[in-house]
């Protein structure tokens, strides 16, 4: 039986989404300048996936470790404590004056962000299965608005200084901190059984999923469509000031149009189309856009072609909140912040490795062709339709071992 909670509760859960994404877009416009006057180096992209592939190391490895404490102790004290590093972290970042300290401080930022399997277990306590696809559309929805404002807020500032989107970054974070403090309720009592310490280990839920046939298919999708994400992150400014010589504040600009058609998008759509098609066919429909938007992107030759696919790319959006649904009901409740936590796992394990291959495809392709990057990820998107095709759909909870 669900645990009563207030609906009000929701926007507070939405909220910490949505600033972890302002966290991760905020860079996006700025890291490449960032690096260039921290390293002095012109070739900035073996140090941008390195960046990017330690901020999701850190992921991999804590975000299993939060959901099973948030098992354990509850969300609420996860939620609050990963909020609190948050924002001292974004502080760190503003004053860092060399490399190696801007390394540790995106992977302070790659483990406090972990919390979003906790905050997807909370919508998981309080949601009953009908309400869940949309609200995982809202939540969606609030990453989409972060990439919004992050972004935006990133080239902005960070034309007139580098520094100060992270200044931004920890007020907005402190508030959130603030507002969940005070108003954010406790999702699901402590559980009286003994942490098992040895459940910390990430690996070993990642490990028990891989031999769990019902399971595998469902985190290996996970584990597809982040491979085929982490092209936006490492390539896109680059492309952006290559293909079509855009300055911070156009690519903050064109990844904050992205962001408000996506926030739109999943916002209503996820549960009328999960309605209509079905689960399966919602993920593939959202496949499908991806790709149509993707050959645009390859071929344009022109900025205003990319904000003109924009709502076709943002429509790629809604096969996530249908896919997290579906997940929520191969496990008990007992497990779902375990479970979220591997899928996370899962998803941040492709981010550790496909940053440097896609880095690496995209300087292949630069002085040729720069949109053709795009094209490599719809070899990825191919890959994922016999495994959606392949998903059955009627499955039993199944219990996490250990």
């Amino acid at each position: 039986m669900k645990q009563a909670v207030p609906v009000p509760a929701l926007p507070v859960i939405f909220a910490t989404v949505m600033l972890d994404a302002v966290g991760i877009g905020l860079i996006f416009p700025i890291l490449p300048a960032l690096l260039r006057d921290v390293t002095h180096a012109v070739n900035v992209a073996p140090y941008i996936g390195i960046m990017t592939a330690l901020y999701a190391l850190m992921q991999f490895i804590f975000a299993p470790v939060l959901g099973a404490l948030s098992d354990r102790i509850g969300r609420r004290p996860v939620l609050l404590l990963s909020l609190a590093g948050a924002a001292v972290n974004y502080l760190f970042l503003a004053f860092a004056p060399s490399l190696w300290m801007l390394l540790l401080g995106r992977a302070i930022a790659g483990l406090t962000s972990a919390n979003v399997s906790v905050a997807t277990a909370y919508i998981t306590d309080i949601s009953p299965e009908q309400t869940r696809a949309r609200r995982f559309g809202l939540l969606n929805a609030m990453f989409g608005a972060g990439f919004i404002i992050g972004p935006v807020l990133g080239g902005a500032l960070g034309d007139s200084g580098l520094r100060l989107p992270f200044m931004a970054a920890a007020v907005l974070t402190a508030s959130n901190l603030l507002l969940a403090f005070f108003s954010l309720p406790e999702s699901r009592p402590p559980s009286p059984a003994r942490l098992d310490l040895a459940a910390l280990n990430p690996l070993r839920p990642l490990r028990w999923v891989l031999s769990e046939k019902r399971l595998l298919p469902i985190t290996v999708i996970f584990f597809t469509f982040s491979a085929a994400g982490e092209v936006y992150g490492v390539c896109w400014a680059l492309w952006g000031h290559d293909a079509f010589e855009w300055n911070g504040l156009w690519i903050g600009l064109s990844l904050g149009a992205f962001g408000v058609c996506q926030a739109l998008a999943q916002a209503f759509l996820p549960g009328p189309a999960v309605k209509l098609l079905g689960e399966r066919a919602t993920i593939l429909t959202g496949v499908a856009c991806a790709c149509i938007a993707l050959v645009v992107m390859a071929f344009a030759t022109h900025g205003w072609m990319i904000f003109a696919i924009m709502p076709v790319f943002a429509l790629a959006g809604i096969g996530a909140p249908a896919l997290q649904s579906l997940a929520t009901r191969q496990v008990d409740e007992d497990r779902q912040g375990q479970f979220q936590g591997v899928l996370a796992s899962s998803v941040s394990l492709a981010s550790v490795l496909c940053p440097l291959l896609f880095s690496s495809i995209y300087f292949g392709v630069r002085a040729y062709w720069p949109g053709a990057v795009w094209l490599s990820v719809i070899v990825v998107y191919a890959a994922l339709v016999p495994l959606v095709l392949g998903l059955r759909l009627k499955k039993p909870p199944v219990a996490l071992a250990g």
